[in-house]
């Protein structure tokens, strides 16, 4: 089982960066397939970045692609989603969330993940 405890949020004004950390316990953390996701108030849910065991291969929603860098540190247990030129629309809650299985073209589907952090509050200011 993995536990996942997300860090980095907070309030920036539009045009701001923010660096969101994903810490992940265990010893296994280089078989999981990462993924971000964020939930603004009234909202689905919905996909942001994932990245591959290896972090050989990553994925980005259209809409953040340009803005958004998701990494990985294995050694550290940490993926990290950078963040630039934040608008307005990408204020939410941001979850970390992890899945033990191969790479699949389902990773960007909530219901493809087994282990989701408690979310980071990020609130960009116009």
């Amino acid at each position: 089982q993995v536990q996942l405890v997300e860090s980095g949020g907070g309030l920036v004004q539009a045009g701001g960066s923010l660096r969101l950390s994903c810490a992940a316990s265990g010893r296994t953390f280089s078989t999981y397939v990462m993924g971000w996701f964020r939930q603004a108030p009234g909202k689905e849910q919905k996909f942001v970045a994932a990245i591959s065991g290896s972090g050989s291969v990553k994925r980005y929603e259209e809409s953040v692609k340009g803005r958004v860098t998701i990494a990985r540190d294995n050694a550290k247990n940490t993926v990290i989603l950078q963040m630039i030129s934040l608008k307005a629309e990408d204020t939410a809650v941001y979850y970390c969330a992890a899945v033990q299985r191969p790479w699949s073209a389902s990773v960007g589907l909530p219901a493809s993940y087994d282990y989701w952090g408690q979310g980071t509050q990020v609130t960009v200011s116009s």
